[in-house]
């Protein structure tokens, strides 16, 4: 069993929040648009972190992590990028992805809009964690934690703060 905590769209920086919600997870997992190096090294510091860049990481983030990650957790494969609509509307380069590494889990992030759901079309579970940080149009600062159990995606949990 594998707790995973996912969040997305930080913009350089990390809610306090974080460490207590995040405090039994095994990892966690950036959606992108992480801000900052040291919002990046701060995460790496509490637990083992999975990244990607998003359209606001500089330099140096693009040096530290992909555009794109194809991992496998457990016995579930995972497709992660930053940029990646959602089902029914994927953008192109995430499409292609999905159907050409059948992941059972896609994460995205960008859209600051808390989203998970089941694509019956791509036989996967599909999840953006919203916005972790407090720049953008979203009203609360959003994050989720579940489990992966070998095959099996279970007891998701959001945290959603609202923003002041």
């Amino acid at each position: 069993m594998t707790r995973i905590g996912i969040l997305s769209d930080t913009h350089s920086f990390i809610h306090p929040r974080v460490y207590e919600f995040f405090k039994d997870c095994d990892e966690i997992w950036h959606a992108g648009d992480i801000g900052n190096h040291q919002s990046a090294e701060e995460l790496l510091k509490f637990k083992p972190l999975r990244a990607v860049y998003g359209n606001i990481d500089g330099g140096e983030l693009r040096k530290m992590f992909p555009i794109e990650l194809v991992f496998n957790v457990e016995k579930v494969k995972v497709v992660m990028t930053h940029i990646g609509g959602y089902p029914g509307r994927y953008e192109k380069t995430a499409r292609e992805l999905i159907i050409r590494e059948k992941p059972r889990l896609f994460v995205t992030g960008h859209s600051h809009i808390l989203k998970v759901m089941f694509d019956k079309k791509h036989q996967l579970l599909f999840i953006n964690p919203g916005a972790g940080g407090k720049y953008g149009f979203h009203k609360s600062i959003t994050m989720i934690r579940f489990v992966v159990d070998g095959d099996q995606m279970k007891d998701l949990e959001v945290l959603d703060i609202p923003r002041n």
